[in-house]
C-alpha cells in the first residue's frame, strides 16, 4: 500500500530503504577507524623524531666535499686543486656547519618528548660525546708520541669512522632502524678501507666511501617516504 505525502503526493517507498542504507553506511567502521589511529599516531612520531634524510643530506656533504678537498691539497690532483690551509678550513666549516644543524633540528624536534624516549635519547647524545672525546685524546696521544704526518692522516679518519660506524649500529639496534644499522656497518667498511688504502689515498676513499654513504641513505629514505 502507498503513502501519501502531505501535498498529496505518493511517497516513494524506496526512499526509507535508501534512507537506512545510508545511516549504515555512515556508521563509524572500527577497522577504519583503527586505521586512521595508527596514521594519526604515525604523523606524530613522525614529526618529534628528527628527519634522518636531513642529518644523512648534510652530514654527506661535509664529508664527501670535505675528504675530497683535503684529497686534491695533498696530492694536487683533481678538477679543483686547494691549498692546504684552504682545504682545511673547508672542511672544518662543512663540519662545523653540519653539526649546528644536526644540533638544532634534533634540539626542536625532541622539545616536546618526555620520559623514556626522552632520557634514551639523551645517554644516546652522551654516548656521542664520550666516543669523540676518547677519539681526540688518542689522537693528541698519538701526536704527542711522534707520530709522522702520514700515520695521523690516516688514523684521524679510520678512528672517527670506528666511533660513527659503531654507535650508529647501537642506534639502529636500539631503534631497530635498519637503514642506520646498515649505514653503520657501511661506515666501518668505508672505515677499514680508509685504512688500508694509506696516506693520501684514503683521504679520496672516505669522502666517496663514508661521505658517499650517506647521501645514499638520504635518497634511500627519500624515494621510501615518497612511495610511502
Amino acid at each position: 500500500m502507498s503513502t501519501s505525502t502531505p501535498d498529496g503526493r505518493e511517497a516513494d517507498p524506496r526512499s526509507a530503504t535508501d534512507t537506512g542504507g545510508r545511516a549504515e553506511t555512515g556508521t563509524a567502521d572500527p577497522q577504519e577507524a583503527l586505521a586512521l589511529l595508527r596514521a594519526e599516531r604515525t604523523r606524530t612520531s613522525r614529526a618529534l623524531q628528527p628527519d634522518a634524510r636531513l642529518l644523512y643530506g648534510v652530514w654527506g656533504l661535509a664529508w664527501l666535499v670535505g675528504f675530497v678537498a683535503l684529497w686534491t691539497a695533498t696530492t694536487g690532483r683533481g678538477p679543483l686543486v686547494l691549498p692546504g690551509a684552504v682545504a682545511e678550513t673547508t672542511f672544518g666549516l662543512l663540519l662545523a656547519a653540519a653539526l649546528v644543524v644536526t644540533t638544532v633540528h634534533v634540539a626542536r624536534r625532541s622539545a616536546g618528548v618526555r620520559g623514556a624516549s626522552a632520557r634514551q635519547g639523551a645517554m644516546y647524545g652522551w654516548a656521542w660525546f664520550l666516543g669523540f672525546g676518547l677519539y681526540f685524546a688518542v689522537m693528541a696521544s698519538a701526536a704527542d708520541a711522534g707520530a709522522s704526518a702520514g700515520l695521523l692522516g690516516v688514523l684521524a679518519p679510520a678512528l672517527a669512522g670506528l666511533v660513527v660506524g659503531l654507535l650508529y649500529l647501537s642506534g639502529g639496534a636500539m631503534w631497530q632502524d635498519r637503514t642506520m644499522y646498515t649505514l653503520g656497518a657501511w661506515v666501518l667498511v668505508a672505515s677499514a678501507a680508509d685504512a688500508l688504502a694509506g696516506f693520501p689515498t684514503n683521504q679520496l676513499v672516505m669522502g666517496l666511501l663514508g661521505g658517499g654513504g650517506f647521501l645514499v641513505a638520504a635518497v634511500v629514505l627519500h624515494l621510501r617516504g615518497r612511495s610511502a
